[in-house]
């Protein structure tokens, strides 16, 4: 699948197939997310692989929206070093991250950006150190075909993508692409 194509193809998926993910294809995805660049290549991020249903379940109840990673195979959970990169790990962590996305799209995964979680019970259950900060977690996982993502559709309805000439100025807020080539 091209780049653009996954870019366009992916959704957030909120149910998921017990199928569990081949561990050649959850090896690409953390790759996709290793070669990701970040700030002075410092690399401040560490992603824990969440596979076990309890552990899976104890996620779910942590937060309002995450309530389905209980149906997701895997979770990854994706933290920063805040003490290695103060300024720029969570833009590094979601840099690598959507990697793992765009890379899951391209082999026919659903997956689902997670910040509805509580920071002191994930990194207490998964044993995260202190110089890590909790900045996402992922749900990972084949589509469920036979269940309407019902939330997610009546989002879609609410809420249309944006036009390019509503978040896209040039050379200054508000100047849009025409009144540059009338100067």
């Amino acid at each position: 699948m091209d780049v653009f194509d996954a870019v366009k193809a992916r959704r957030s998926v909120r149910a998921y197939d017990s199928k569990p993910i081949p561990r050649d294809i959850l090896d690409k995805i953390l790759e996709a997310g290793r070669l990701a660049p970040s700030a002075g290549s410092i690399q401040p991020w560490h992603f824990i692989v969440v596979t076990e249903a309890v552990k899976r379940e104890q996620l779910a109840r942590g937060g309002r929206f995450a309530r389905f990673l209980v149906e997701s195979p895997v979770v990854i959970v994706g933290c920063g070093d805040k003490k290695a990169s103060p300024n720029w790990y969570v833009v590094d962590v979601a840099i690598a991250m959507q990697n793992m996305v765009l890379t899951a799209t391209g082999e026919g995964l659903g997956t689902c950006w997670i910040g509805s979680f509580k920071e002191r019970q994930v990194k207490e259950m998964l044993r995260v150190p202190n110089n890590l900060t909790v900045v996402s977690l992922l749900a990972l996982g084949y589509p469920k075909s036979d269940r309407r993502d019902l939330l997610g559709k009546m989002i879609k309805l609410i809420r249309k993508k944006k036009s390019l000439k509503e978040i896209v100025s040039f050379e200054e807020y508000g100047k849009s692409s025409s009144e540059l080539a009338k100067e």
